[in-house]
């Protein structure tokens, strides 16, 4: 494999010296992108753009030929591949979001799901990956992702989004056994994923737990936290002669992060509604830190993204073991000449804290 032009994002996560905090952004490679859309338009849909390598590829590096100052590309993929290929047949309503022909209602279901494996059912996914790191060149390094059990679990059990993961967490209260063989399953089909996508070219990986927050805090322990952590026991942790970083992402998890800290990741992904500067004192020197900014300040005018980057970045202060990004994806309204203005500012803002 070619040699890494810039490490900055990798070295950040492991809380080495670097020159500029790195930056990159969930859902990078999306609909804000004119240039995305005339992809996803050759492809059909979404799940065809997905399921197809060399466009997938296409669309990974776009952002990266747009905005020079990116440090990291993200595969694209979607959190639901894995349910998909247990055989819940994924498809997107339009205006609903994801949908799935079958649904997940009792132990009996749970135990005629398979456990995935990486190259036989998702192929597809790990020749993305070959492809993106080929194409790529050592520019940057890539990120693989996967949802966590607990929100792939919500999804398969609800059928799609929900807001109140009414059936869900009617499961996990009345038949704790039967959540419990889900999330299982889940957390051996993850760890043989992401451990495929760093066999296939990865180098780092980042567990999307977008609906952890919904938990109690006794509960997001007992059926979030523990699968994530069995995950990272389970990875892979250097390959091509590097550490493969490992950073967990819950969405509204703000309250529990001594306890992630905890988990064997190498980082962690804070929302916007927790401050950055209170997360490292709270974490101290156990794990690097990515976020945080409210996705929404992109609405906004470019000085007022500017300021908005410079509190944060003053906010976690000097030194090393911040990944600047979004606290969740940037939404498909955004001009894009805000997120250039957004990355712009946080190399030029940086560097004066890492001296």
């Amino acid at each position: 494999m070619t040699a890494l032009k810039n490490d900055r994002f990798l070295r950040a996560l492991l809380k080495q010296p670097v020159d500029v905090t790195p930056i990159w952004m969930m859902r990078q490679a999306g609909r804000y992108l004119p240039e995305y859309r005339a992809t996803r338009a050759k492809a059909g849909d979404f799940v065809s753009l997905m399921k197809n390598p060399e466009l997938a590829c296409e669309v990974t590096i776009q952002p990266l030929d747009r905005y020079p100052q990116l440090d990291a590309a993200i595969l694209f993929s979607d959190i639901l591949t894995i349910p998909d290929a247990m055989g819940q047949g994924l498809y997107f309503e339009t205006g609903e979001g994801p949908r799935f022909k079958k649904v997940v209602s009792s132990l009996a279901d749970i135990e005629a799901l398979p456990v995935t494996d990486a190259e036989k059912d998702l192929g597809y996914v790990m020749d993305a990956v070959r492809t993106i790191r080929r194409e790529l060149g050592g520019r940057v390094p890539l990120i693989g992702f996967s949802g966590s059990p607990w929100t792939l679990a919500t999804y398969m059990v609800e059928g799609g989004s929900s807001k109140d993961f009414r059936k869900t967490k009617a499961m996990l209260y009345d038949n704790p056994q039967a959540m419990h063989a889900l999330l299982d399953k889940l957390a051996q089909s993850v760890t043989a994923y992401l451990n495929g996508q760093i066999l296939a070219g990865a180098q780092a990986v980042q567990i999307f737990d977008s609906w952890g927050g919904a938990l109690s805090a006794a509960a997001y322990q007992e059926f979030s936290l523990a699968y994530m952590k069995k995950i990272v026991a389970g990875l892979i942790r250097e390959h091509e002669g590097r550490q493969v970083p490992v950073i967990l992402f819950t969405k509204g998890g703000g309250l529990w992060l001594e306890s992630m800290a905890d988990s064997g990741a190498e980082a962690l992904g804070l929302d916007w509604t927790c401050d950055i500067g209170s997360a490292r004192a709270r974490v101290g020197a156990k794990v690097a830190l990515q976020g945080n900014m409210d996705p929404a300040v992109l609405y906004a005018k470019p000085e007022a993204i500017r300021a908005e980057v410079a509190r944060i970045l003053a906010a976690y202060g000097a030194g090393s073991g911040h990944v600047f990004n979004l606290g969740h994806g940037i939404t498909p309204e955004v001009d894009p000449a805000h997120a250039g203005a957004f990355f712009e500012a946080v190399h030029e803002l940086s560097a004066q804290y890492h001296q």
